[in-house]
C-alpha cells in the first residue's frame, strides 16, 4: 500500500494538496503518440488539397504535435533524488498539464472538422462515374463524442487541473472548452472560417494562460509543501 502524505505541516497549518505521484514513463509514451498522430493527420489533410475549407484545423493539429514535445521536456525534468527542487519535483505534473490543455484540447477541437474534410475530399478518393453521393448527416458528429470522456477525465478528478483550481472553476473551464469546440465546428460547417479562427484562437489562448498559471502554481505548492512538511522518521 502507498504511504499517505502528511497533511499538517510543522507550523500547524494544512499542507497544500498535491496531485498523486504519476509514472513519468507512461506520460513519455503519450508524448510520442501526441507528437506523431496530429502531425500525420495534418499532412494527410494538406494532401487532400482543398485548403479553402481547412479553417484553422491544420494549425490546431500542428499545435498539438508541437505541444507534445514541450510536454516531454517538462516530463524529462522529473526528479525525486538528490538535488531535486520544486521545479524538478513537479515536472511530470507540469508535462501532464501541457499535454492535457495544449495537445489534447486542440486535437479534439480539430478532429470533427478534420473528419468532415477527409470524408468529403474529392482528391483523396475520386468519385466513380455514376456513384451515388451519400450524405453522412448526423453521423459526422461521432468523432466529437471523444470530448465527453475527456470532460469526465477532467471533472471526475483524474486531470491535473483538478488540483490547481476549485471545483467550480474546473467546471467553467471545461464547459467553455466544450462550448468553443462545438461553436468552432458549427462555424466551420457554415463556412464562417474567420469566426472559427477567432473561436479557436480564443480557446488556445485560454488553454495557454491556464497552463502557465497551473505550472507556476504547482511549483509554488510544491515549494510550500517542502518548506513545511514534517521530517521523515528515522528508519
Amino acid at each position: 500500500m502507498s504511504k499517505e502524505r502528511p497533511k499538517i505541516g510543522t507550523d500547524g497549518s494544512v499542507l497544500p494538496l498535491l496531485p498523486p505521484e504519476r509514472d513519468a514513463r507512461v506520460w513519455a509514451r503519450l508524448v510520442r503518440v501526441m507528437f506523431y498522430t496530429p502531425g500525420f493527420l495534418a499532412l494527410l489533410l494538406i494532401k487532400s488539397g482543398e485548403p479553402v475549407s481547412f479553417g484553422i484545423t491544420v494549425e490546431l493539429l500542428m499545435l498539438a504535435s508541437a505541444a507534445a514535445i514541450v510536454g516531454g521536456l517538462f516530463i524529462g525534468t522529473q526528479s525525486e533524488g538528490p538535488g531535486a527542487d520544486a521545479s524538478s519535483q513537479v515536472g511530470a505534473w507540469s508535462g501532464a498539464l501541457v499535454l492535457e490543455l495544449l495537445a489534447v484540447v486542440p486535437f479534439l477541437a480539430a478532429v470533427p472538422a478534420l473528419f468532415h474534410e477527409l470524408v468529403n475530399s474529392t482528391l483523396l478518393h475520386a468519385r466513380a462515374p455514376g456513384a451515388v453521393n451519400v450524405t453522412l448527416g448526423a453521423s459526422e458528429l461521432l468523432p466529437m463524442v471523444a470530448i465527453l470522456p475527456f470532460m469526465v477525465y477532467q471533472l471526475a478528478g483524474f486531470g491535473t487541473l483538478h488540483y490547481i483550481v476549485s471545483r467550480n472553476v474546473n467546471w467553467i473551464i471545461n464547459c467553455a472548452i466544450l462550448g468553443l469546440i462545438v461553436a468552432g465546428y458549427v462555424a466551420n460547417r457554415e463556412a464562417a472560417y474567420q469566426v472559427e479562427r477567432a473561436l479557436m484562437s480564443l480557446l488556445v489562448l485560454a488553454m495557454g494562460a491556464t497552463m502557465a498559471y497551473g505550472v507556476l502554481k504547482l511549483k509554488r505548492l510544491q515549494a510550500a509543501y517542502d518548506a513545511n512538511v514534517p521530517p521523515k522518521p528515522p528508519k
